[in-house]
């Protein structure tokens, strides 16, 4: 496959997703709780868009594997694993905010190589393929790039929330939040593809799995920015994550995460 092919079939896969979902969105749902103990939210929108999406994947590349949230993990001993998140951020999905997004990722034996977070309703896709990322929406079509920031003290930090987190790492994660100049919470993935857009400097999180960062990983890298592990490692597994915008800032946010 070329850049060119997976290109074109990751716009078709976010195209049929984002057309499977809209009409779900800000409307009376059935929402049910995957969660044992905390309030983990799943739709109709989230399996229906994850099965247009698996059709499609089988249709066009039978030999792939595929990763997904909501239907489980087939043939992932594949050279080519597709990973699937059909709606991240289904919180905000089903308060009616438009901070969610589809996120889809190719992998090659295990290593993100190209990724999209779509968000058809506001009509803004973000792609990368770990050497350059792009955005196309309303405002038209640009290419991505993070801000450089010289230190801790200039930069804007988002989580998701840190009510996420277990006690531990949330006091560990108060030692970054405060030595920044601006935390923010809320974004599931959004918050990573404002940073590949240069809006924001530092994302940190936990508890994530594969299908919540292997698309942002591309997008990241792409703009130019890093993504990895609390302890410095691949972040593709998930677990916990840190994105920066620049070098300085992830070396300074690691050394507190770690102290």
């Amino acid at each position: 496959m070329t850049v060119i092919d997976i290109s074109a079939f990751i716009g078709r896969l976010a195209t049929c997703s984002g057309e499977t979902i809209l009409p779900f969105f800000r409307t009376s749902l059935t929402i049910d709780n995957k969660g044992r103990s905390d309030f983990d939210p799943v739709t109709e929108a989230d399996r229906a868009a994850e099965a247009v999406m698996r059709r499609l994947i089988k249709e066009s590349f039978p030999q792939h594997g595929v990763v997904g949230e909501e239907f489980g993990n087939e043939n992932t001993d594949a050279e080519y694993v597709w990973v699937l998140d059909p709606i991240d951020g289904t919180k905000s999905f089903i308060a009616g905010f438009p901070i969610w997004g589809t996120l889809i990722a190719l992998t090659h034996r295990g290593v993100p190589v190209y990724g999209m977070m779509n968000q058809p309703y506001i009509g803004e896709r973000f792609a990368g393929d770990n050497k350059a990322a792009s955005y196309r929406g309303p405002s038209g079509e640009r290419k991505l790039g993070v801000r450089r920031c010289a230190g801790l003290q200039d930069a804007v930090l988002f989580t998701t929330s840190p009510r996420l987190m277990n006690d531990a790492d949330r006091a560990t994660f108060g030692r970054v939040e405060s030595q920044v100049r601006l935390t923010r919470y809320g974004g599931d993935c959004y918050c990573y593809a404002m940073l590949a857009a240069g809006q924001i400097d530092l994302v940190i999180e936990t508890e994530l799995k594969p299908y919540d960062v292997s698309a942002l990983i591309p997008i990241i890298i792409g703009a130019g920015g890093i993504i990895t592990t609390w302890e410095g490692g691949p972040a593709y597994q998930g677990g916990r994550i840190i994105a920066a915008s620049d070098p300085r800032v992830h070396e300074a946010a690691l050394k507190l995460l770690n102290s």
